[in-house]
């Protein structure tokens, strides 16, 4: 990222309030018994059930499960971004010493991009399709008042930061490529210096060879800017090099927390075990091991913790007794009845 990015990024911050320096030590982000419902005639889908989980200044968090475990759910309650019938019925979710989920609508509105941002997972729907890319940038400039004064020279200068051209500013959406697309995401996601960054599977629809550099340029930027991120996915590969450490999500719950060396190392939960002994190896070529029967419903989930019909290690108490996270090791914190 050039100096240029860096001077009038430094005078939006200058005009942001609560941006001390004592609040930028420590945890960033605290979110502490997070359950978002779903209301249908049936009845509640439980699509998030007290996720708890800090995130430092700096860090890199990964949220991995299979679909349907809560992990796009949790991110976009981070947000407040819940479509009815979805509606976050408790917990709180404190950026710095600000909980989120006390603000009201203005002020939330006011807070993403500027404090807390999202890199989408789709990105040409994301885009509007009729609007030029700078003009697109320049929106989310304008509506947070952000005193910058050479307002071009910042727009080329957020795309030069993600490996774009200066020309890039003046074509449409479709004229891109979809890793050209992301990057634009991810210099709208950092136009504003956020504390955190949220990206939602940012390189499902790409190619490998541009999923890295994708990767790469998400990294760059973030280290640059000194936010923290939270990326979503399921692709085990992709966090195991790029995050400090790493959620495991099941049915709604965090099932384990740890280090990503530690986890792939010796992962505690029988679900860890399963989706890592899963990934596809040299060693079994031709071979692939998935992990045996289906996620549960969330509308009416088991009794008990939500993965025993699928464990292989279940014992008695595992269907009737909801096991709680707790920390198992120093920084491994575990949701099982083994430990």
């Amino acid at each position: 990222m050039d100096k240029t990015l860096n001077k009038t990024q430094s005078k939006t911050l200058e005009r942001t309030p609560d941006r001390t320096a004592d609040q930028k030590q420590g945890k960033t982000l605290r979110v502490e018994e997070l359950y978002v419902h779903y209301q249908t005639p049936a009845g509640a889908v439980r699509a998030v059930e007290g996720v708890t989980f800090s995130l430092e200044k700096g860090e890199r968090l990964g949220l991995v499960g299979e679909s349907g475990s809560g992990k796009s759910t949790t991110v976009m309650a981070l947000l407040r971004m819940i479509k009815p019938p979805g509606r976050i019925v408790g917990g709180r979710v404190l950026l710095d010493d600000t909980d989120l989920l006390a603000l009201t609508d203005d002020e939330m509105r006011a807070a993403r991009f500027a404090r807390i941002a999202l890199i989408p997972q789709g990105a040409m729907n994301s885009l509007n399709p009729v609007m030029r890319i700078k003009h697109q940038l320049m929106d989310t400039i304008h509506y947070h008042n952000a005193q910058i004064g050479d307002l071009q020279g910042h727009v080329r200068a957020l795309l030069k930061s993600v490996g774009l051209e200066p020309s890039v500013a003046e074509a449409y959406p479709h004229e891109l490529s979809g890793g050209m697309k992301q990057r634009v995401c991810i210099a709208m996601g950092i136009s504003l210096m956020p504390d955190v960054i949220l990206a939602d599977e940012p390189t499902s629809a790409l190619d490998v060879v541009v999923q890295r550099q994708i990767m790469e340029t998400l990294g760059n930027v973030q280290e640059e800017i000194g936010a923290s991120l939270i990326l979503v996915g399921h692709d085990m590969g992709l966090m195991a090099q790029f995050v400090h450490r790493i959620g495991v999500m099941y049915a709604g719950r965090l099932v384990e927390v740890g280090p990503v060396d530690d986890i792939f190392e010796e992962p505690l939960h029988p679900y860890t075990q399963m989706l890592i002994s899963s990934l596809p190896s040299l060693e079994g070529k031709g071979v692939f091991k998935g992990i045996p029967g289906i996620t549960p419903s969330l509308l009416k989930p088991p009794p008990g913790c939500a993965f025993h019909p699928r464990c292989p290690k279940k014992m008695s108490q595992c269907d009737s007794v909801v096991p709680t996270l707790q920390e198992v090791r120093p920084g491994r914190w575990v949701s099982c009845h083994l430990y």
